[in-house]
């Protein structure tokens, strides 16, 4: 010890509360995935021939709706 210190003080760098730093990130990072999914099948939905959707019995209006909504609007609430 150096004349006059006390004692020492460890410092963190990286402080994330009670949840690990690596699980937020994984989150954040799985999210950003389930949002980009989510535009990426409301776009291809779009994109259906009206002969396709008949078959899957949905109109355009339907559709139209689907694909208005925000990425960040999930149904499944993943």
């Amino acid at each position: 010890m150096m004349k006059g210190q006390r004692g020492f003080v460890q410092v963190e760098t990286s402080r994330c509360g009670d949840v690990s730093c690596k699980s937020i990130w994984s989150a954040l990072y799985q999210r950003m995935v389930r949002w980009y999914q989510l535009g990426q099948q409301r776009r291809t939905l779009a994109a259906l021939s009206d002969s396709a959707l008949k078959d899957l019995g949905l109109s355009r209006a339907d559709i139209h709706e689907e694909s208005e909504r925000p990425f960040w609007d999930d149904p499944l609430k993943k």
